[in-house]
């Protein structure tokens, strides 16, 4: 018996921390939020419970030296099996993510077009009773959606307190299903700086620092870099602990509004992983393409068209999208387990 428990509690723990490898997949992609993974993988509600027990209790457990009884606290096992898989992806699936958005960018995207279509469905059958406060909070977040959508990038801005603002921003792509933080990012200039450069930044230094290499600690580029990573994960734990408080009020006292606030907000933002569209990007007066401070040409907004079925890429994409419906309906099915 003690052998079967074992296993099983084995089988969890892995389990975890493969929602955790789908929730850092999912936060990479702009337009694509770790919060739908985390609702339909079935493990929402105890990781913003956890969250909001970042508190000040916390702390004085901290400071009285009592690790344990902290470590109970933040349920702190469950969070260090999903933040394993959120590492581990960033490592890993998210650099084969950008590699296969590079080449292959219709079918990753049509497959999270697929996922996100998929967790309306299993959201909608969530919320048995629609009443008009319901559609009220379904529209509000469908106009809240669409604005976001539609919203234009501003500049880069590689200032500390905008990159602190950054953090508490591109967290809530992790605690509120719908909402982006990527896209957010990309919104508001900063997606290349915090979620590419500084990414591969840190990647070089942990490499070179296990052979016992420090000699690119005394890079002025790589200190600054450093520094902007420091401020945004200070940013984005105080996201975390802004957002995971306010939500756990909200689904405890309107469970079934929020929902449906959440489906709408769902509708209004899918279009930003719609396959079929192109990038436009902003030219100068005399024609030229206008290019940011990373040498690349400056993004502006998407233009969406129809397939054709003519095309045989088109039905590559329709398979892409049936997988990633499947494989969210299969993460489902094992969430609930």
């Amino acid at each position: 018996m003690k052998s079967y428990l074992k296993k099983k509690s084995i089988y969890q723990d892995f389990l975890l921390v493969l929602k955790g490898i789908a929730m850092g997949a999912a936060n990479k992609v702009p337009g694509v939020s770790g919060g739908i993974v985390a609702l339909v993988g079935g493990f929402y509600e105890p990781l913003i419970y956890s969250f909001q027990h970042f508190n000040l209790k916390a702390i004085k457990l901290l400071l009285n030296k009592r690790f344990k009884s902290f470590w109970y606290y933040i349920n702190g096992r469950f969070l260090c099996l999903i933040f394993s898989g959120v590492i581990i992806s960033y490592f890993s699936v998210s650099l084969l993510l950008d590699y296969l958005l590079f080449h292959y960018e219709i079918l990753v995207i049509g497959c999270f077009f697929g996922m996100i279509l998929a967790s309306l469905y299993l959201i909608f059958i969530k919320v048995q009773i629609w009443r008009k406060s319901e559609i009220i909070f379904l529209l509000l977040g469908l106009f809240l959606g669409l604005s976001i959508s539609l919203a234009r990038p501003i500049e880069e801005n590689d200032q500390l307190f905008f990159i602190f603002f950054c953090g508490i921003i591109s967290v809530s792509g992790m605690t509120i299903p719908g909402l982006s933080g990527s896209f957010l990012l990309l919104i508001l200039g900063n997606y290349n700086l915090l979620l590419v450069d500084a990414v591969n930044v840190l990647f070089l230094v942990l490499s070179k620092v296990l052979f016992l290499d420090y000699g690119s600690f005394s890079d002025p580029i790589i200190q600054r870099y450093l520094l902007i990573i420091v401020i945004f994960t200070l940013g984005s734990i105080s996201g975390l602990i802004l957002f995971s408080n306010l939500l756990k009020w909200v689904l405890k006292k309107y469970p079934t509004q929020t929902l449906a606030n959440i489906i709408g907000f769902i509708s209004g933002t899918i279009i930003l992983v719609y396959p079929w569209k192109t990038k436009s990007y902003i030219y100068n007066n005399d024609g030229s393409l206008v290019i940011n401070t990373l040498g690349n040409p400056k993004f502006s907004n998407y233009n969406y068209y129809t397939p054709n079925i003519e095309y045989f890429e088109t039905y590559t994409v329709l398979l892409s999208i049936i997988f990633g419906i499947s494989s969210l309906l299969i993460l489902n099915y094992y969430g609930k387990r």
